[in-house]
């Protein structure tokens, strides 16, 4: 995680939510708006070469739609390429998209998105959704089933429940049955039961159930049958503020080292506003030696005395004081906000080398990580822990061969040693390329164990090649040129949900940092360069405190700022590309965003305050 010493972190594949694209174009078909669906195509970008198109498709009725399939005709020589948020097939010129597992199910008046490249210059006709007429005319001569009868509840456990109803009727025939659980659909089956399993004790659900007919059509949900699960030892840790009520977590990074060089405190974050902003803070970091958790800098950490001046409290520390360091000055700024949860994070680009033998006896590590996080002199300033793993089964400092399971291990053991009460988090690779980090691991087995992942976007190009070609560090979709398919924000976030992690669990990364290249004659990016720009701390890296004055932005490229000024060449985020970010996020339904980190942000927290304006 630390990118003053990080090498290109590889990151995504072909799969740009659509979301991103809403508003680019108008589509060229209206919509009916009393119809029970509908299906609306804009080509949203066009080079040329090839096009981008987006399909909406819209439940215009007044129940639950569980699945949509789109099918429209390209005339001959107009093809897709490449699709997103879909399953895109064809026969000849006839095109199909099939909803995935996660946005098949449309609440009334909701809707959805999908997206594809393609090449040629043709416009799509005889659209069907579902069967229908796009506009939303039913299957000529085919009714609806009817509603199924509400289900009954039986056989219920602290993590299964029973579901039965009793069977719809159709004029063509009942072919299968959606369930869903608190309007999400989790199964679909033939019989007129249900038996759902992975719940969490003493925890309300609520289900009801569609029928489909031969047709694929479904009819009106049943009535809903409530569940309150036995037990309650396994009740879901509380994330504390920022998530739960439709809110979003907004996490930052504090780094240990720097209270030396950069001389940022953790009163930095009070005087900034910074505090006040976010819902949580990871300190970084911890060490791992010898498959244990072990202290990063002692000194920084527990020792270091602060002067009144540069205390949270404005009180000087004592020699004899039991316990001082940024420890103590993180729970004075818990003192102010009491809502504050802080997270203490392992590992990193540095010190991810003592993982694979963490990995070899996963609960001795979650044994020594709890000791140390928990320790009588500090319990009360962590809420829990974070592991920053550059990469378990790939390579990052050092390459490493623990197997896909790994990481799941490791998290599955944290979070039978740390319980309920904490927080156990993850940051991980972004890279969705074809054979990249994210297909190394099981990283929707681990998201089981854990409250959400840092999908560290950031970081995908920089001056580690030194002759280029320019291009944006943290992008969030793919675009003309890129150096890397895969290479994206959009793409990391859509191959871990089509892998299986849950868009709530996903946190949007957002690097407070530039990278640049010198001996650059080229504005837009794709140019050559003679090497790394120069950096305060590093070649090649500076903060946006300093960029935004030293190099403004003087043009965006797949929503990232880049700047051209004196020869140098630098990409970055603003607080504009910040806010069109977070759009993208809360459209994408993902938990949230953090950042690293807090010292490269202005004196006013103007990036802080950003993501979190723009999360609201």
């Amino acid at each position: 995680m630390r990118p003053i010493q990080k090498a290109a972190a590889g990151l995504t594949t072909l799969l740009l939510p659509a979301a991103a694209l809403v508003g680019l174009a108008s589509p060229s078909q209206a919509a009916a708006a009393a119809s029970t669906a509908t299906a609306s195509y804009a080509k949203t970008q066009d080079w040329g070469s090839g096009f981008e198109g987006k399909w909406t498709v819209k439940n215009t009725g007044t129940t639950a739609l569980s699945s949509w399939t789109v099918e429209w005709d390209f005339p001959a020589g107009t093809k897709v390429t490449s699709a997103w948020d879909s399953t895109v097939t064809n026969s000849a010129d006839h095109w199909t998209a099939k909803n995935l597992t996660w946005n098949g199910t449309l609440a009334p008046g909701a809707s959805v998105s999908f997206g594809f490249n393609g090449t040629g210059s043709g416009a799509p006709t005889g659209c069907k959704l579902n069967g229908a007429s796009c506009d939303g005319g039913d299957v000529p001569g085919d009714a609806a089933p009817s509603a199924p009868g509400t289900p009954t509840a039986s056989a219920i456990t602290d993590t299964s429940a029973k579901v039965s109803w009793t069977a719809a009727t159709d004029d063509k025939g009942v072919k299968n049955y959606d369930v869903l659980r608190d309007g999400v659909k989790v199964a679909t089956v033939t019989g007129t039961s249900y038996s759902d399993t992975g719940l969490k004790a003493g925890t309300d659900y609520s289900y009801t159930v569609q029928a489909r007919d031969t047709a694929d059509q479904t009819g009106p949900a049943s009535g809903a049958v409530k569940v309150h699960t036995t037990g309650g030892s396994t009740t879901p840790p509380d994330p504390g503020p920022g998530t739960g009520s439709g809110g979003k977590v907004r996490m930052g990074y504090f780094t240990d080292w720097g209270v030396y060089g950069r001389q940022y405190f953790p009163k930095n974050l009070e005087t900034s506003g910074s505090a006040a902003k976010v819902t949580h803070i990871n300190y970084a970091f911890g060490n791992v030696q010898n498959g244990a958790c072990t202290m990063g800098d002692a000194y920084a950490d527990t020792d270091m005395a602060y002067t009144a001046a540069n205390s949270v409290s404005g009180t000087a520390d004592t020699w004899d004081q039991p316990l001082r360091g940024a420890f103590n000055q993180l729970r004075q700024l818990k003192a102010k906000h009491p809502g504050l949860k802080i997270l203490w994070s392992f590992g990193g680009w540095t010190w991810s080398g003592g993982f694979p033998q963490a990995a070899q006896n996963p609960a001795a590590f979650a044994d020594s990580c709890y000791k140390l996080v928990k320790d009588p002199r500090w319990a009360d300033i962590f809420d829990g822990i974070d592991i920053d793993w550059e990469y378990p089964n790939a390579c990052g400092l050092s390459c490493d061969t623990s197997g896909q399971d790994a990481l799941k291990k490791l998290t599955t053991a944290l979070r039978a040693k740390f319980g309920s009460s904490n927080l156990v988090t993850a940051a991980i690779t972004a890279d969705a390329s074809t054979g990249g980090k994210i297909e190394k691991n099981d990283y929707a087995g681990a998201s089981q164990s854990l409250d959400w992942y840092n999908v560290m976007t950031y970081d995908f190009f920089g001056a580690w090649d030194a002759k280029g070609p320019t291009a944006p560090h943290s992008p969030l979709t793919p675009y003309s040129g890129i150096p890397q398919a895969g290479f994206n924000s959009a793409d990391a976030i859509a191959k871990l949900r089509a892998q299986g992690v849950p868009a709530s669990k996903l946190l949007l990364g957002i690097g407070f940092y530039g990278r640049g290249w010198t001996g650059v004659t080229q504005k837009e990016p794709g140019g050559t360069a003679t090497g790394p720009a120069a950096g305060t701390y590093e070649q090649g890296i500076e903060d946006y405190k300093v960029l935004k004055t030293k190099c403004p932005a003087n043009g965006t490229v797949a929503g990232t700022a880049y700047a051209f000024c004196g020869g140098d060449w630098w990409s970055y985020d603003t607080p504009a590309t910040i806010g069109s970010k977070m759009a993208w996020a809360k459209g994408q339904g993902l938990g949230g965003a953090f950042f690293w980190e807090f010292s490269g942000d202005t004196s006013n927290g103007e990036l802080v305050t950003a993501i979190d304006s723009g999360l609201k």
